[in-house]
């Protein structure tokens, strides 16, 4: 929340006020009352800022109320292809969707938590509520783990963390997710056994650039009936053989 009296450095409070407009509605706040509550502001601020963010095309104003606007939209896409995780990443996405008919992910860690980049949704089974730009726990997807296979000292502190916004379905607790991450850290490989949605599960594997950092991962998923035990294990190496492809084509390099 930003409030009218929030310390900000000088000349910056009115950017700050916008963007917590625009992160208000981004999260689901669609008229004036409402991102007034959600941001903390004055009705007449941020009535005059709604203003300005609808003239320059941050916001759109419809029937439903408040939308994110095309500028967003254009400058999201610039973003995306500023990184060359995606572009690099596409062909072998493509591949994997292909070869295997399942939803397959592309992520990034942002903060605490996982960054969808790219789907390419499976061609039988449930929709999954993934989606590009969505965000989910590190602790509880595929991705997310593989993303924290470098971090062995933030796992129990982030599945606390987690945990106590929203139980995981899993049920583990600290000890069996530990040693859960323990294993997957030896493999390079991570497995969401539907820890986040019911039915949903994935096999999951880091990306790696030329220095050796951890900068993204790839998962494939499918609900339960498509994505049993021995087919998980099987996928091991599909989905390690693509990550490892992506990696070297951003000059990482197996010893």
């Amino acid at each position: 929340m930003v409030t009218e009296d929030s310390a900000a450095p000088p000349g910056t409070q009115t950017l700050a006020r916008g963007l917590a407009i625009v992160r208000a509605v981004a999260d689901g706040a669609t008229d004036l009352r409402t991102l007034v509550e959600r941001t903390g502001l004055g009705r007449s601020t941020a009535h005059r800022l709604v203003q300005l963010l609808v003239r320059e095309g941050y916001l759109r104003s419809g029937r439903d109320g408040y939308v994110l606007g095309p500028t967003l939209i254009e400058l999201g896409f610039q973003a995306l292809h500023g990184n060359p995780l995606p572009v690099v990443a596409r062909p072998v996405l493509e591949e994997l969707s292909e070869q295997l008919q399942d939803t397959v992910h592309l992520a990034v860690r942002d903060g605490s938590s996982v960054l969808y980049l790219d789907k390419l949704p499976g061609s039988r089974g449930a929709e999954m509520r993934s989606r590009i730009g969505h965000r989910m726990p590190l602790t509880r997807t595929g991705v997310g783990m593989a993303l924290l296979l470098d971090s062995p000292q933030e796992w129990e502190q982030l599945y606390e963390t987690e945990t106590s916004v929203e139980p995981a379905l899993a049920n583990d607790d600290i000890e069996t997710f530990t040693a859960r991450m323990r294993e997957y850290a030896t493999s390079q490989v991570t497995m969401d056994m539907e820890d986040n949605e019911p039915g949903i599960r994935c096999v999951a594997a880091p990306i790696r650039d030329a220095t050796g950092t951890l900068v993204g991962a790839i998962s494939v998923s499918a609900t339960r009936p498509y994505m049993p035990a021995a087919r998980m294990r099987g996928l091991v190496k599909v989905v390690s053989r693509a990550a490892q492809r992506i990696s070297a084509a951003l000059g990482h390099r197996t010893l």
